[in-house]
């Protein structure tokens, strides 16, 4: 019998194939009907303050007798009592949703009033990491969302936008309550349950990236002045580099300059991170709003109209504080480069002119060493002709026919002549074997 089937068990899989393949559908949308009320907040954690989170989330699960998140989960979604929660862990932050449905309020204090369970319950659930986020969103059906919007929001800053297929509208100032919050408001003009979750969903996460994303301005507003005084400082430095010389000189100019680039880098580096994100938190805004954004809503701009007034220019100074921070990095690298060689080549002319020194200080003590060898030779010799002349007259004084005179004053320039040729041939042995000064005792 043939097996039709085949059995992917045969093959090695990777070992991260069923985590990219379940990404897409890590963070599915949560199919919602209309009318209902919306508490989001997000919260700044990460390390341990991450894991403080998720286990004060895990205890109120199992305090309610709540299936926990798994220990790689990064969503995890719990019905408790009238509100449905919505548990997310990111990188930097986490969220905490509250779904329920206000039908004890009316339409007009709907934004004003909470569930008294779901209250209990946001207040039962405290997390360690810092609130950054507090969203108040609600959906209503209604016929008239210009009206209704107008009621809510500030008119200066109100902004609307219709979705892509017509059926919702979506409004907020973007401005935050005496309580805290954000309010957005969204009209159902039919949409269906998906349609619905979805356009939530991507709301809420346009204005949680959006404060994430200006967290890069803070940073670039606290480092312009530093940045700015380091490179005022630079161009001092290289002023004095040009009036000044010598290697005392270069070596303090050098320290100041090491100095200002470790204190540069060190905010360099603190902020590279902070950037980085609020670029990619940037992005997913922009993406956001293309999604969502329709038709505009006669005489209000639209939320991506609205939000580039905000967002652009504080985007843009930070992008100028990452170039200008990049820039200085590397013209900081190029003046202590420079300063090192200046450095090493006031070390190679002081060491040149230390050899030369000592090269003529050899010269001279060799020179010293040839006229001590020329005495030595003289007092070498007259010693050897004293003994000499002693022979001589030793050989008289026994009957030898000798004169002790002559022979001594024959054996003067004989003795004298092979004691300076001795010397020599030692000295020149030396000289070949010890590589020195090529200066002759001659």
């Amino acid at each position: 019998m043939i097996d039709d089937e085949l059995d992917l068990r045969t093959f090695t899989p990777h070992p991260q194939r069923d985590a990219v393949l379940r990404e897409v559908h890590a963070r599915p949308f949560t199919r919602l009907d209309s009318p209902f009320s919306v508490i989001h907040f997000a919260f700044l954690a990460q390390g341990e303050a991450a894991t403080s989170d998720r286990c004060r989330f895990i205890d109120f699960c199992l305090e309610r007798n709540l299936t926990p998140p798994e220990q790689s989960a990064k969503l995890h979604q719990i019905v408790i009592g009238p509100a449905t929660l919505r548990w997310e862990q990111h990188s930097e932050f986490s969220t905490l949703t509250w779904i329920w449905t206000n039908s004890n309020c009316s339409a007009a204090d709907r934004f004003d009033k909470v569930d008294g369970t779901v209250r209990s319950l946001i207040r039962a659930l405290r997390q360690t990491g810092q609130l950054l986020v507090a969203i108040r969103l609600e959906v209503e059906q209604n016929a008239s969302p210009t009206t209704r919007a107008e009621q809510i929001f500030d008119e200066n800053s109100l902004a609307m936008v219709a979705t892509k297929s017509g059926t919702g509208i979506a409004a907020s100032d973007f401005r935050v309550d005496e309580k805290g919050f954000t309010k957005i408001l969204v009209c159902d003009l039919g949409m269906t349950s998906h349609d619905l979750g979805a356009l939530v969903q991507r709301l809420l996460e346009i204005e949680t990236y959006r404060p994430l994303a200006l967290l890069g301005l803070s940073a670039a507003l606290e480092l312009a002045p530093s940045v700015d005084r380091i490179d005022r400082r630079l161009v001092e430095a290289l002023e004095k580099m040009q009036s000044g010389e010598g290697l005392r000189f270069n070596n303090h100019l050098l320290a100041e300059l090491t100095a200002l680039a470790a204190s540069f880098e060190r905010g360099a580096t603190g902020s590279l991170f902070r950037f980085g994100a609020s670029r990619a938190y940037n992005e997913l805004v922009q993406s956001r709003l293309s999604i969502i954004e329709g038709n505009n809503v006669s005489g209000y701009p639209t939320w991506s109209a609205f939000l580039a007034r905000r967002m652009a220019p504080a985007m843009r100074t930070c992008a100028t504080v990452e170039d200008r921070q990049a820039t200085l990095s590397v013209k900081l690298a190029r003046a202590a480069d420079l300063l090192r060689t200046r450095v090493d080549v006031e070390i190679e002319r002081q060491n040149h002119d230390l050899l030369q020194a000592i090269n003529e200080r050899a010269r001279q003590q060799l020179r010293l060493q040839c006229t001590v060898e020329g005495l030595s030779v003289g007092a070498i010799g007259y010693y050897v002709v004293s003994l000499f002349s002693y022979l001589a007259k030793g050989a008289h004084d026994v009957g030898l026919r000798v004169e002790p005179s002559f022979l001594t004053a024959a054996f003067v320039p004989i003795a004298v002549g092979v004691i300076w040729l001795v010397s020599y041939n030692v000295r020149k042995r030396h000289l070949k074997h010890n590589d020195a000064p090529s200066v002759t005792c001659d």
